[in-house]
């Protein structure tokens, strides 16, 4: 996702030899400092014992690693397509273009449904948040941000609110009125804080928390009241660009993935990684659960979607082919979890089996790469956001 990634670069005094030079954000035990490059090494070197090196154990590290691949392949007995070949194929489907909605002014980058199955809120490279009646297309609310490249958005499970985020390095909440004609920018809060850009943003299973992804390779969990940071989340070496929250209400983990290549699975309670998967050939664009919650797909720039069951701690399918060249860059299941949606680079959007592993449908129309695709809450509806300006619904 090269052409949606930035690089925050620090200047100032080392914490720890006080020199002004380029400072690394590192974390240490979830408390960040900011060391120049020199110190960095020299704390790393502390505490080594005789004979140890970071290049022997960077060696230890890679053999540990195999080890753990090895002893994950040994279970590795079937892949998913091969046992459901006598599952009936799926006929073919007829989903069409139900509405296009315009309104923004440059590329769409992210899009989200409200519970009630009918709003949507998008955000786009200009700027605008905007709420859409996707049944009328009236614009219910629109909000001009004082920066460009708003990258994330979500409704609150309430519909009473909004979060977006982007290249001001914060997360905000915008409380929707019934009247059309109030400020609603004055009545922003921001709530989250990163380093660097906001990626993704997703509320709990209520209005008072707000999960958060950035470029500068954490998420966070916020209280919305307080703005204050509850749990942080390090373990990504790179940029991450989506996260999801497990389906389940009471469902306390949420997987992420960015551009180390790795979709990781986190604990929201004690801020641990508990799962990590690496397949992938180059960044994961997106990651989206299975409705079960007992698994998740994901998206990359090395053009497949893979599918990862969390209980057999492992890839079990990967969606590709050999005339798909172009990265994919959303992902989402149907409602009943047997098609997956993908969007892509070369403005389509394929619709997988999720069993066999084959394409069932190609969905065209836009006319520029689509950075976001979701169903609707009750399934009967699919909405793509481009970067040709434009939303989609499809059913």
């Amino acid at each position: 996702m090269c052409d949606q990634t930035f690089v925050a670069a620090t200047f100032g005094p080392c914490e720890n030899c006080t020199k002004p030079s380029p400072l690394l954000n590192i974390y240490i035990k979830s408390e960040p400092i900011n060391y120049c490059s020199f110190c960095v090494e020299q704390m790393a070197c502390e505490g080594l014992t005789a004979g140890e090196s970071l290049a022997s154990l960077k060696r230890e590290s890679e053999s540990l690693k195999k080890k753990l691949d090895e002893e994950r392949n040994k279970l590795s007995d079937v892949q998913l397509h091969q046992l459901a070949e006598k599952v009936e194929a799926l006929s073919s489907l007829s989903v069409k273009t139900r509405r296009v909605l315009k309104g923004h002014n440059n590329k769409v980058l992210n899009m989200d449904w409200c519970k009630d199955k009918r709003r949507l809120v998008s955000s786009s490279q200009d700027g605008k948040v905007i709420v859409w009646d996707a049944f009328t297309l009236n614009k219910e609310h629109g909000v001009s941000l004082p920066y460009t490249w708003v990258m994330a958005c979500a409704f609150a499970p309430s519909g009473c609110a909004v979060a977006c985020g982007g290249l001001d390095n914060r997360c905000s909440v915008i409380p929707l009125s019934l009247d059309p004609n109030e400020n609603l920018a004055a009545k922003k809060k921001a709530v989250a804080m990163h380093t660097n850009y906001v990626s993704g943003c997703v509320f709990t299973n209520s209005d008072v928390q707000l999960l958060t992804s950035s470029g500068d390779g954490s998420c966070a969990l916020w209280d919305i009241e307080s703005g204050q940071l509850l749990q942080s989340f390090h373990g990504h070496t790179a940029d991450v660009l989506s996260l999801d929250l497990a389906p389940s209400e009471t469902g306390n983990t949420f997987v992420s993935g960015g551009c180390d290549k790795k979709a990781n699975v986190w604990d929201m309670r004690s801020g641990q990684n508990i799962q990590s998967f690496e397949s992938h050939q180059s960044d994961i664009n997106c990651v989206k659960y299975y409705p079960s919650g007992d698994a998740f797909a994901s998206a990359s720039d090395d053009a497949t979607c893979r599918f990862y069951d969390l209980r057999a701690d492992r890839e079990v399918a990967v969606y590709e082919k050999d005339s798909i060249i172009f990265g994919a860059s959303s992902v989402d299941f149907s409602f009943s979890g047997r098609l997956l949606f993908a969007g892509y680079n070369d403005y389509t959007i394929n619709v997988w089996d999720v069993l066999k592993g084959s394409r069932v449908s190609a969905l065209f129309g836009h006319e520029n790469r689509i950075s976001r695709v979701r169903v609707s809450p009750d399934g009967t509806a699919l909405c793509s956001a481009s970067w040709d300006n434009t939303l989609r619904i499809w059913a």
